[in-house]
């Protein structure tokens, strides 16, 4: 990841000289190394939507490792508008932390809605990418049922998968493959005290292929890149939808 981000002239360069290269599993599933999210339908060449509080930074932290496990080593596109990059900055060193290799990541604004929704259209033509996270904070319209249809068919084409990272937002009809709402959860401290792995509380909202509204306490381990069952006070519980809050500031990133 660059320290300043790149304009969309200069995304539709990189765009352009990547397109042709080889595509990735169209339609496979994603694999987290979590049953329940295995099962969830969250599978390449299709829209995902996850809303959160852009506070706390959780849901970006969760899009941005469902991104990057979809991608393996391919490059991944993180779209922003010029408002959700004011509200908080990424950071190299915090997608570090969770095991990500900033360089993997493609960073780009967009002035605003429409000009993201445009931009995620063409990144999600590009069959060599890994994934593509479009990023805005609060309500719009533009991502309703006629905009997202627009990136699905984009994404089905190509076979890459898009997570259209909603902060801040309420969730409308869309053409998602599945919608999210995800909240930090409080992670157990390591040996000597040391932070504990980030800890998410995970509700599936909605689901296109299947029933909906499961939900989890699911913890990233860095080292082996997989989500798993977050202990609680020693014991591994399930957490019901709507779970509670804390976590670490994924938007730095975690």
């Amino acid at each position: 990841m660059s320290d300043s981000p790149t304009s969309l002239a200069d995304l539709r360069g990189i765009v352009a000289e990547m397109e042709g290269r080889g595509a990735h599993g169209r339609g496979a599933g994603i694999v987290t190394g979590h049953a329940g999210l295995d099962a969830a339908g969250v599978v390449r060449g299709r829209l995902h939507e996850v809303f959160g509080d852009g506070g706390s930074g959780a849901a970006a932290g969760f899009a941005a490792l469902m991104a990057f496990s979809a991608a393996a080593a391919a490059p991944v596109v993180w779209l922003r508008t010029d408002a959700a990059a004011r509200r908080a900055p990424l950071y190299g060193p915090g997608l570090a932390e969770l095991g990500i290799d900033p360089a993997a990541c493609i960073v780009a604004q967009a002035p605003d809605e429409a000009a993201l929704l445009s931009a995620a259209v063409d990144a999600l033509r590009v069959v060599a990418l890994g994934a593509v996270i479009a990023e805005s904070v609060g309500r719009t319209r533009l991502f309703g049922l006629t905009g997202t249809r627009r990136l699905t068919l984009a994404a089905e084409a190509s076979g890459v998968p898009l997570f259209l990272l909603r902060l801040d937002a309420e969730p409308a009809p869309s053409a998602a493959e599945t919608r999210w709402r995800i909240e930090a959860a409080p992670s157990r401290a390591l040996a000597a005290d040391a932070p504990g792995h980030p800890v998410f509380a995970v509700e599936l909202l909605r689901r296109r292929a299947g029933p909906a509204g499961s939900g989890w306490r699911v913890e990233w381990d860095r080292d082996a890149r997989v989500f798993r069952e977050a202990p609680l006070s020693g014991a591994v519980v399930p957490v019901a939808p709507r779970g509670a809050a804390g976590a670490r500031r994924a938007h730095r990133v975690a």
